[in-house]
């Protein structure tokens, strides 16, 4: 349950900071608007099995049986695919307008610190992410 909830305040985190940028929109930018909403389906992802994880311990219930921990596998495994592949993106724009363009400096209005920042937020729920993938197809394993 605590890596669902850290998912869920990184992925928070991580679209706030994108969000709070001053100037010039992300919503310009396709890679980090893809992220942004990938982002948002991670956090409505986490904090529904957390609430489901909540919800079992509460009224002891045992949720893990071989098809549902087998459907939450898969999901958190396209999850974790769609995340790798929004921070990516958005980590080759972040570079590219940063370094490369050098546009940071011309275009102060581009919340270039924000989207950095975003950026490895979003890398850090995908590694939260494929902690419980890879905890979960240990745990699917066992059934076995």
């Amino acid at each position: 349950m605590a890596l669902r909830l850290s998912q869920s305040v990184f992925a928070a985190a991580s679209v706030f900071a994108m969000v709070s940028g001053i100037g010039i929109g992300f919503s310009n930018h396709g890679a980090y608007f893809y992220m942004n909403l990938v982002l948002i389906l991670q956090l409505m992802w986490s904090l529904f099995l957390a609430c489901e994880d909540i919800f079992a311990l509460r009224n002891k219930k045992y949720l893990h049986t071989r098809h549902n921990l087998l459907f939450i596998v898969c999901i958190d495994m396209a999850m974790a695919i769609l995340i790798f592949t929004g921070a990516s993106a958005s980590a080759g724009l972040t570079i590219l307008i940063m370094w490369d363009m050098k546009l940071c400096g011309a275009y102060p209005r581009l919340a270039c610190r924000q989207f950095a920042l975003s950026t490895t937020l979003a890398f850090i729920t995908w590694l939260l992410q494929a902690a419980s993938v890879f905890s979960g197809f240990r745990l699917l394993a066992s059934f076995f």
